[in-house]
């Protein structure tokens, strides 16, 4: 069932519907805020406007998306490799026992 969020980010008051577990979403409000903090005070030059914050963490976000994506990638690879390997021992196996 959805349920409203509300949060406060960057001195803005936010909200969404989920239906996602409440641990989940405080996970994720968490990282947002994180990164957020880390990207709004990320340089010595002062003050970055709101706007850049939000791109900023949004970038590092899908950053870390496409990361886990092709990691993804990667090990179900393997993983279907390693699979297709071990049905032909287990097939040499039956073979020689017969």
């Amino acid at each position: 069932m959805e349920r409203l969020v509300k949060f406060e980010l960057i001195g803005q008051q936010f909200a969404f519907y989920t239906a996602a577990p409440e641990e989940e979403v405080d996970e994720i409000i968490s990282m947002v805020t994180e990164l957020v903090q880390q990207n709004s005070t990320s340089t010595a030059s002062g003050s970055i406007p709101v706007g850049k914050v939000a791109v900023l963490a949004s970038l590092n976000i899908a950053s870390r998306y496409v990361e886990l994506k092709r990691d993804f990638a990667n090990y179900k690879q393997e993983t279907e490799t390693r699979i297709l390997k071990l049905g032909e021992q287990i097939g040499k196996e039956i073979m020689t026992h017969e």
